[in-house]
This record gives structure tokens, C-alpha cells and sequence, in this order.
């Protein structure tokens, strides 16, 4: 049962959620997922080690922990077969519960996951020719209300830790079978899979699942840090893009201390469109979010800022809209992409997706004028993993219903 409130708190006002870093076990081990190295010295000499023996001992468990990806302190053969037991007993090596695993029929894979205090979120794998990406969450519901966007009609009900955004690279590798390389359980070849000379599949990391990252900065920042440690996951920050609504406040704190691709949810090129879609414009409007993108550092012609636009029919896709985005973009002098994003259909909508050759004209002037504007390909619809579609639907199933779900695969298998 969830034992953690609601946070009641409108789109458009910023939330100051109670911080912590780790979510309490009903065992009271506490899991090590996501704390970094000094952290988990800290932890080990509370436990009763010295201060030699918790240093040398912490960061025995944090190579073990991110680059031999165990989940056992059992498998840590570097350690003595006297102290694995002690670190049993008071720790753990974490990953989130998997409530449901989906597959599409694209490649694209989702997981339902579980917090240990009861809350359900989701993650998003989408294979492609050349990466692997892996769309994280970084808040349990959303706070923003974007009309368009399913995850926006679920109240906000908490940040997640650290060791739960982190939790969900680590169980991707775990998935793909990438310690320290391999290949996808569902690829009939290797070479077919394969992405790098290392065999890495997971190669880039969106912060673009569940929730505004912004309005859960600190967690975030810890969480992509321990991605980014040379010591750590390992991942450039080049290869890690963070999308926001448009928190003006953190924006050049995440350029600052994070560093990370930046990814607008732009969505419309006027107030009153904007503020319909996107409600928090009306705290933070338009022109001020677009010199915050100008300000943002890093950013230049080699890493430009994206620009995401969900095309909704007859609401933002005209071509005075396209010329609009165009003057725009270019009034402010930015690194800029664009993608145009195919309004991805749910339950209870009021959008409709534009029409094909509405988005090729719309792409064709943005194009024109200087700026690249692809159109994405919608990937996973069919089991509501596309982008705006995240909401945890399974939550409303029941165990037995999965169950019987899960049963009737398995026969369709065999």
C-alpha cells in the first residue's frame, strides 16, 4: 500500500517537495543504489567499520556496483567471505520493481515499475538503427497539466530518489545484458543489435519519462552524475538530453552543474496557445523562456538546444505558425532543432494529430528557413509508450489480471 501523500500543487506554481535521498525499506536495510561514493562511506563507518576500512570498502562496492553491475554482495569476490555477510544484512543493492514488462511490435519496450513505498512509474527502451535510448522518469505523476499530454492528467505524487532515476539505467543493462557488454534478449542476431564496438545497446539516456526533471533538480543532478562518472555508468554527457516545460529558475543551474543536452517542450509559438497547452507559460512566458535558452551553457552549434512541437491539428500547426516558430528561434539567436513531434492519441484527448501533409508543409518552411526540423516517427503506440502517452495504465489492472495477461503471452509464445 502507498504510504505517501499526494503533493496538491497546480501546474503552474513551483512545488517544494521534502528531500531525501534514499526511500525507506520496510527491512531496514538501506539500498545503495544512487548514493555516491562519499555517501556510502558515510553509511559503512555509521554501520561500525573504521574509517580505513569504510573508504576502502566503499569504493570496492561502487566499482562492483556500477561497473560489474551485481546485485549481490555475495558475487563482490574481491571482498572477504566474512564481510559479505555484514554488508547483507545492513544494505542492499537495489532495482525498481517490475510491475509489467511491455514489448511493441516496433521494438520499443516499457516497464511498469514499483517504488518500495508503493508508487507506480514507467521507463521507455526505443531500439533504432544506430542508439539505444532509454527514456527515465524523474517524478512519480507530474505536477505541469500539458493538456496534450497523458502523464499531465496524473496528479503529482512524489519526486523519485536518485537510486530510483538511476535504478532505471541499471535495470536497463540489466535487461539488455550490458555487464559490460552483450546483446538484446529479443534480437535474433548480436551483430544485428549492435550499436558500438563494446556491444553497448543502452547508448543515450532522455530525461523525458514521468514528470518535470527541473522540479525535481537535485535528485536529478545526483542521479545523472553517478551516469556520468568516469568511475560510475560511464555515459558522456553528450549522450544525455534533459527536457523541460520551461523552468526558467534551474535552467542555467542544469547547463552549470549537470551540463547535460537541453530539450524544450516548446509546443506553440503564441501566448494564448501556449498557455492553453502548456499552462506553465503562464508563470513562465514565451519570450523569457527563449532567452533562458539563449543564456543556457554549452550551448552552441554543435550542441544545439531541441525544440519539441507536438503537432495538434488545427491548434499549432499552421504555416503562419511554422513562420512564426521560424522568426522566433532566430530573434533570439539559437542552436536550435526542431522536432515535430506527431500528436501520439489517448483515452479522453481533445487533440487530434495534424495531417500528414500538414506536418510535411510545416517541416518544409521551418526547413527553409534555415532551421533542421525532422518529423518524429511515432514508436511504441501500440502499448502506450509514445511520447505524451506515459500514464501507468496498467495501474488499473489487477494482480490477477496481469497475471492472466502475463499466462496468455507465454502460450502465444510457445
Amino acid at each position: 500500500m502507498a504510504d505517501t501523500n499526494l503533493m496538491p500543487i497546480a501546474g503552474q506554481i513551483d512545488p517544494v517537495p521534502t528531500a531525501r535521498d534514499i526511500t525507506p525499506r520496510e527491512d531496514g536495510r538501506v539500498d545503495l543504489i544512487g548514493l555516491p561514493p562519499a555517501r556510502i562511506r558515510e553509511l559503512f563507518e555509521e554501520a561500525g567499520l573504521d574509517t580505513r576500512q569504510a573508504k576502502l570498502r566503499s569504493k570496492q562496492v561502487y566499482h562492483w556496483l556500477y561497473h560489474r553491475g551485481v546485485s549481490e554482495f555475495e558475487d563482490m569476490t574481491d571482498i572477504s567471505k566474512t564481510m559479505r555477510p555484514w554488508l547483507t544484512d545492513r544494505f542492499v543493492i537495489g532495482r525498481p520493481h517490475v510491475v509489467e514488462a511491455q514489448h511493441s511490435t516496433d521494438g520499443t519496450r516499457k516497464w511498469l515499475l514499483q517504488t518500495d513505498d508503493g508508487h507506480d512509474y514507467e521507463m521507455v527502451f526505443i531500439p533504432d538503427a544506430d542508439r539505444g535510448t532509454l527514456c527515465v522518469s524523474s517524478q512519480v505523476g507530474c505536477t505541469l497539466n500539458c493538456t496534450f499530454c497523458h502523464t499531465g492528467t496524473m496528479r503529482l505524487v512524489r519526486n523519485l530518489t536518485p537510486g530510483e532515476i538511476v535504478g532505471q539505467v541499471m535495470l536497463a543493462r540489466d535487461a539488455l545484458g550490458e555487464w559490460p557488454k552483450g546483446k538484446m534478449d529479443f534480437a535474433e542476431d548480436e551483430d544485428e543489435a549492435e550499436y558500438r564496438a563494446d556491444g553497448r545497446l543502452l547508448t543515450n539516456i532522455v530525461m523525458m519519462g514521468m514528470g518535470e526533471p527541473l522540479y525535481n533538480f537535485d535528485n536529478v543532478r545526483d542521479a545523472l552524475l553517478l551516469v556520468m562518472d568516469s568511475a560510475g555508468l560511464a555515459l558522456s554527457k553528450r549522450r544525455i538530453t534533459l527536457s523541460t516545460s520551461g523552468v526558467i529558475p534551474m535552467m542555467e543551474r542544469c547547463g552549470a552543474e549537470i551540463g547535460v543536452n537541453l530539450a524544450v517542450s516548446l509546443h506553440a509559438v503564441n501566448k494564448d496557445v501556449r498557455d492553453e497547452i502548456v499552462p506553465l507559460n503562464r508563470k513562465y512566458g514565451l519570450e523569457e523562456l527563449l532567452q533562458a535558452c539563449a543564456d543556457y551553457p554549452g550551448a552552441t552549434n554543435a550542441r544545439r538546444i531541441t525544440f519539441e512541437y507536438v503537432m495538434l491539428k488545427d491548434k499549432n500547426d499552421s504555416d503562419e505558425d511554422a513562420h512564426e516558430l521560424v522568426r522566433l528561434l532566430k530573434q533570439f539567436n539559437l542552436p536550435a532543432k526542431v522536432n515535430l513531434i506527431p500528436f501520439n492519441p489517448w483515452p479522453g484527448a481533445n487533440y487530434e494529430c495534424s495531417d500528414p501533409d500538414r506536418i510535411r508543409s510545416f517541416s518544409n518552411i521551418v526547413f527553409e528557413g534555415g532551421i533542421s526540423a525532422p518529423v518524429r516517427t511515432p514508436r511504441g503506440r501500440d502499448i502506450d509508450a509514445a511520447c505524451g502517452q506515459l500514464k501507468t495504465a496498467a495501474e488499473k489492472k489487477s494482480r490477477a489480471q496481469r497475471d492472466r495477461e502475463a499466462a496468455a503471452a507465454e502460450t502465444s509464445e510457445a
